[in-house]
Formats: C-alpha cells, sequence, structure tokens
C-alpha cells in the first residue's frame, strides 16, 4: 500500500509544476496586456511631425487547423533623428509608403492616425 503512494507521488509534482509553469505564464500574459492598456489610456496624445522610413509586417499562427494572423508595424523617424514604431491597422498599412511625411498622433503606444502633408 505504501509503494503505490510512493510511486504515484513525482508524477503527481511533476504535473502541478507544469500546470503551474503555464497558469504562471497565462496570468503574466494577462498582466502585461491590461498594464499596457492602462498606460495608454493614461497617455497624453502626441502629435509630431515625421517621415516614414519602414514598414513591416508579423504573421502568428497557421500551421495545422490553426488560421494565421497578421501584425502591421510601420517606424516614424522625427526630426533629430528619434525612431517610433507603432502597431498600425491593416487599411492604415496599406495607405502609408515609405518616404511619406507628415504628422503622427499617437497615445502611449497606440496608433491613431497619419496625416500625409501633400507635396512633401
Amino acid at each position: 500500500m505504501g509503494s503505490g503512494f510512493m510511486a504515484f507521488q513525482p508524477f503527481s509534482i511533476i504535473f502541478f509544476v507544469v500546470f503551474g509553469l503555464i497558469a504562471f505564464v497565462i496570468i503574466m500574459g494577462i498582466v502585461k496586456s491590461i498594464s499596457a492598456g492602462l498606460s495608454n489610456q493614461v497617455a497624453e496624445q502626441v502629435q509630431r511631425s515625421c517621415k516614414v522610413v519602414d514598414k513591416r509586417t508579423r504573421v502568428r499562427g497557421g500551421s495545422g487547423n490553426f488560421s494565421a494572423s497578421t501584425d502591421y508595424y510601420i517606424t516614424f523617424e522625427f526630426d533629430r533623428g528619434e525612431r517610433k514604431e507603432l502597431e498600425v491597422k491593416d487599411t492604415d498599412f496599406g495607405m502609408i509608403v515609405i518616404g511619406d511625411r507628415g504628422e503622427v498622433h499617437y497615445k502611449g503606444t497606440r496608433f491613431l492616425e497619419f496625416v500625409r502633408l501633400m507635396g512633401a
């Protein structure tokens, strides 16, 4: 009777350690997401003159029966050479071209809009 209990114990310890690690990673992801959302909420809305210097995409998923999703990013360069990369919607990504000059509006890490300077 005692030996059966001892054989079961290492498996249950490993199970709870793995379960605990997975739960910790999920909870940390939720906390990070909420924290970023709250900091964007209290951030000041910024409008800055800039030039579009780069665009990139990141594709996630897409293996087996899972669908792929794409994230879109644009890098803006400001007057003193400072750069900021912001995630944008697919429609904004398609309308903004590398080399465009204009004014970017953002709040924290959240892209709001890009207003192109005509004839620039």
